[in-house]
């Protein structure tokens, strides 16, 4: 069995994010016993519509006398919110330990959910890193099938391809259409393609409005749905006033190269190194390793991009607290060269006290004016080991 990075809290209770098929349940079992463990999920139809049709029986169940002293197991917890208020009581009353689920955060928000006043920690499970597949680990394979576990550990391409395009699917029917957050479908399935197409792009909410045919405001709300159903998140442009004029708007990531390739149909495509295809998902990978493992190392840290107004960029810098900012630009190329560093070292001047990295697929390290050349996977060693 492959190792999460994700370490749990034992005793204090806590919620668990993360999208469809990052394999919390799977985790959960691995870490907790159901000797001393009650097990509730909240996708089961028959227990589900018992409690819909009394939320006490809720709390009859977990008073049962072969249950009262066991830690409690709620996956899927935003398809009945109300439950927390339950939970909320038993920590504060019991001191029980309670692990809650979700794939999805928005319909919590939606109804001002109690979110346990802080009683329970938060942490969040993501598709596998690099880290964590070890000697298994295939960049290729990772840029063409993503890491969802069943994608990726799939038997074949076919099997992973299948995989994905039912994921997207059951991404429509379950979490959109059922919850009713879009009232036509059609629009945000074309804004899902796009979108996918746009992924690492600059936002232009504008343009994506007149391409699709809807207005400003629900393009904003189809990638809230997306942040919310934690399919993706915004990468903000750097907010710190510079003498070169840099642009504003933020970029959108999805949360896997697989789920990307599902949507915008190019699952078929073989990824070839040396490509433009190669070398936008080399660098959405990147900067979904260091997100990743940051949040495994429960790092504090805050991520932006740079671009000016001459298309001169940064693809990511990190506000590190306590430590020097991190400026990274990544190349998927095999061998860089000084100007490869180039935009670092011409930005890198207006963001003092920073250290600068190149990351790409070059095994030699090497030194260019202050920037600091570095094959991916030291890069990822060095600021995570």
């Amino acid at each position: 069995m492959i190792q999460r990075y994700c370490n749990l809290p034992k005793k204090n209770s806590f919620f668990l994010f993360g999208s469809r098929g990052t394999g919390k349940t799977t985790l959960l079992h691995s870490v907790f016993d159901e000797s001393d463990t009650l097990f509730i999920d909240l996708l089961e139809a028959d227990l589900m519509d018992q409690f819909l049709m009394d939320v006490r029986r809720f709390e009859a169940l977990i008073l049962e006398p072969q249950h009262k002293n066991k830690r409690v197991v709620i996956d899927e917890v935003q398809k009945l919110p109300k439950l927390l208020d339950y939970v909320h009581k038993h920590i504060q009353k019991y001191k029980r330990q309670f692990i809650l689920t979700g794939s999805s955060s928005r319909k919590l928000k939606q109804q001002g959910t109690n979110l346990l006043a802080g009683r329970a920690w938060v942490f969040n499970l993501f598709p596998f890193t690099s880290f964590e597949l070890g000697s298994t680990f295939d960049l290729k394979k990772t840029l063409e099938r993503g890491t969802l576990p069943d994608s990726y550990l799939a038997d074949s391409a076919m099997d992973s391809k299948e995989y994905l395009n039912a994921y997207v699917g059951t991404y429509l029917e379950k979490e959109i259409q059922q919850e009713q957050w879009v009232k036509n479908l059609e629009p945000f399935r074309k804004f899902l393609a796009i979108a996918a197409q746009m992924n690492g792009k600059i936002i232009n909410k504008s343009n994506l409005a007149r391409d699709i045919g809807v207005h400003d405001t629900t393009i904003a709300n189809y990638f809230q749905i997306l942040e919310d159903t934690l399919l993706g998140f915004l990468l903000p442009a750097y907010n710190t006033s510079l003498r070169k004029a840099q642009r504003q708007a933020p970029k959108f990531y999805f949360v896997d190269p697989g789920i990307k390739r599902a949507l915008d149909r190019t699952l078929t495509v073989e990824m070839l190194p040396q490509t433009i295809a190669w070398g936008d998902a080399f660098e959405h990978w990147i900067i979904l390793e260091i997100k990743k493992n940051a949040q495994y190392k429960r790092l504090d840290w805050e991520f932006s991009y740079l671009r000016t107004k001459d298309n001169v960029e940064i693809d990511l810098i990190v506000d590190r607290p306590g430590q020097k900012k991190l400026l990274i630009e990544i190349k998927s190329k095999e061998k860089v060269r000084a100007e490869d560093a180039k935009s670092l070292e011409t930005l890198g001047q207006d963001i003092p006290h920073s250290d600068k990295y190149l990351i790409s697929c070059d095994p030699l390290e090497q030194i260019f004016g202050t920037t600091r050349a570095l094959y991916w996977q030291s890069a990822i060693e060095i600021l995570f080991s």
